[in-house]
């Protein structure tokens, strides 16, 4: 299986994607529960992929994202960042814009 292939598709099909350490109904470390968090706070429908389903997941992915940690979070195509990202976006006024849920 490809799976630098395959997330590339599920980032082009989905507007926010976020691959985490486990899902977005029982994330298993603290940093994906966070991002995971936040998104349900500002009520937003996102695809989520869990990373630790197979070994080579992470490996395709940080080669894809140029991005070494997890979570990663993926919004209209484009790597944000992981959790500490978030949470700066966040508490300035930024993941709201960036997240784009008032259109």
């Amino acid at each position: 299986m490809n799976f630098k292939e395959e997330f590339k598709k599920i980032i082009d099909e989905n507007t926010i994607v976020l691959f985490l350490k486990g899902t977005k109904d029982m994330p298993v470390c603290g940093f994906s529960k966070t991002v995971v968090n936040l998104l349900n706070h500002y009520g937003v429908d996102f695809k989520d992929v869990n990373i630790l389903e197979d070994p080579e997941m992470k490996i395709a992915l940080s080669e894809l994202s140029g991005w070494p940690t997890f979570p990663q979070l993926f919004v209209q195509g484009k790597l944000l960042g992981g959790c500490d990202i978030a949470v700066e976006m966040h508490q300035n006024g930024q993941l709201l814009d960036a997240l784009d849920v008032n259109s």
